[in-house]
């Protein structure tokens, strides 16, 4: 619902005017952003007067003008072609394409920059954590964390204590899931730093909207984005043992009926590696082989798409079959290099990462560059009285949940139900976590004939290969149902291209990335053994 004179109504006014004083295109017709709890959510292609942003105009200009039987027509070419391209996933008895929106999101080059510099800042921060926290645990003894955050957590392995990779890499690849406030500003809601997963959507997204949408790319310039298996398998041949001048890449998949199997193959075929199963491993001495039918071959570096519990019989789950009995002992020895590490999701646990900030203080010496969406923590005395407090303004979350499950969205409550909360909430502190409610900023999004705003999010990509981390300019964009908040955001909707646009001068520039030397510079005087 939107209120009278309310940003909506404003756009909608505009509209009717059009952005630039001329008649308003019926695909926008009625277009209105989304009231929320402090007004309206930030629509990202238009200002709340109604005139258009300006890394959306050239955007805007190609499709207003286009008629809704044209705009059904190239989104069922855009279905074909995603098909066509493999971009598609597996439901029961059936297969249909990924749904890809028509209109792209788009980010400007100083926008993305400031982002970048966030995401970075955040890899360097929770490399050093994993660092520690495998080590000398020194931000324990500080009492910056609990140590029951730590033992407690159940992606905490003390298999992996003292066990340090070659050149000092466990955050291989990053995601990060980041949603953007009423107010425009970007906020993380979670870190990926095991298994993340939907970069070969960024890629097959961009392959699909050039084929099928030419003549959108020739009014701006869009960074690319295939080259980020370039940049992957330079940080999977760098994390390899230093005695290994052409070290052996493989990409370990748990096979066909997992979801990301696609991705895997993807990943695989364009870094020209091997694509293999647990079965096609083998450890001996310590060191790990592939059969092939030329025999066996020594495997240096294993980019494993295999869960830690099911990745080594030997020290996790005994009945796993998709793993590879004694790769840990050979990466301890080490013969061969994990990607990502093992016991990475200490960094990503739910409870973890509220002190993301406090980490990025104790080893940077710095102030986050990228916020966190708030998050009480009701261990804490304080955080837990204002979340008893204003129980009915916040969004209510188990820990460990998923789904939506337990999640209680406090506007909507009723009376009984935030009783019951707050008992819940009393009884065990340490396991409920609560957020502000926050009301995703929308995209232009094709709905039948016409576009109307969707809430969406954004997982962008970053890859260390030890001297520098390189982020992929943009990442995955979701467009979410109407009506999603922090705490809501479940599945539906469909992807969009995310449009990274180049600076002035720009050109075909690569990506700028950290060195290794400024990590050097953020982390040694703090934490000596993080090289």
């Amino acid at each position: 619902m939107v209120r009278a004179g309310g940003p909506g109504a404003a756009v909608q006014d505009a509209q009717r005017q059009g952005p630039t004083g001329g008649s308003v295109s019926p695909l926008f017709a009625g277009y209105r952003a989304p009231d929320g709890p402090r007004g309206g959510a930030f629509d990202e292609m238009f200002h709340r007067d109604g005139t258009v942003r300006a890394p959306y105009r050239a955007l805007h200009d190609a499709i207003a003008p286009t008629a809704a039987a044209d705009l059904a027509a190239r989104s069922q070419a855009l279905d074909r072609a995603h098909l066509d391209q493999g971009g598609s996933f597996s439901l029961p008895d059936q297969e249909r394409p990924f749904p890809l929106d028509v209109v792209p999101r788009v980010i400007s080059a100083g926008e993305w920059g400031r982002l970048r510099e966030g995401i970075v800042q955040r890899v360097v921060a929770l490399e050093a954590f994993l660092a520690d926290v495998y080590g000398a645990a020194q931000i324990v003894r500080d009492g910056v964390l609990p140590r029951r955050l730590i033992t407690g957590c159940a992606h905490f392995h003390r298999a992996a204590a003292g066990l340090t990779p070659p050149n000092g890499v466990r955050i291989h690849v990053a995601g990060f899931d980041l949603v953007r406030d009423e107010a425009g500003a970007f906020r993380v809601l979670g870190d990926n730093l095991r298994n993340p997963t939907g970069v070969s959507c960024v890629m097959e997204n961009r392959r699909t909207m050039a084929r099928v949408f030419p003549d959108l790319f020739t009014r701006q310039r869009v960074r690319a984005v295939g080259d980020y298996s370039t940049h992957l398998l330079r940080a999977l041949r760098a994390a390899a043992p230093s005695n290994e001048a052409d070290p052996a890449v493989v990409v370990l998949t748990p096979g066909v009926s997992d979801p990301a199997y696609p991705e895997h193959c993807l990943l695989a075929r364009q870094m020209g590696v091997a694509l293999v199963e647990g079965r096609d491993l083998f450890c001996r001495d310590n060191v790990v082989h592939l059969r092939t039918a030329r025999g066996e071959q020594r495997i240096d570096v294993i980019y494993r798409r295999v869960d830690d519990e099911l990745l080594d019989p030997l020290q996790f789950d005994p009945d796993s079959v998709l793993g590879v009995a004694g790769v840990l002992n050979a990466a301890r020895a080490g013969n061969v290099v994990i990607a990502n590490a093992v016991g990475n999701g200490v960094g990503d646990d739910e409870l973890v990462r509220t002190y993301v900030p406090e980490m990025i203080d104790y080893y940077l010496g710095e102030a986050p560059l990228l916020p966190d969406v708030a998050t009480f923590r009701c261990w804490l005395g304080p955080e837990r009285d204002h979340v008893l407090s204003a129980l009915d303004e916040l969004v209510l979350k188990p820990v460990g949940g998923s789904g939506g499950q337990g999640v209680v969205f406090g506007p909507d409550a009723s009376a009984r139900e935030l009783a019951r909360a707050r008992r819940a909430v009393n009884d065990d502190p340490w396991g409920w976590i609560a957020q502000p409610v926050v009301h995703l900023s929308t995209v232009p999004t094709r709905v039948d004939d016409r576009l109307v705003p969707r809430h969406v999010d954004l997982r962008p990509f970053a890859v260390n290969d030890g001297d520098g981390v390189f982020v992929l300019p943009g990442g995955l964009t979701r467009a979410l149902p109407r009506g999603s908040v922090v705490g809501d955001t479940g599945p539906g909707g469909g992807s969009k291209d995310t449009w990274v646009l180049a600076g002035r001068g720009a050109g075909s520039e690569p990506e700028p990335t950290t060195s290794r030397q400024q990590q050097q510079r953020h982390v040694l005087g703090v934490l000596p053994e993080v090289s």
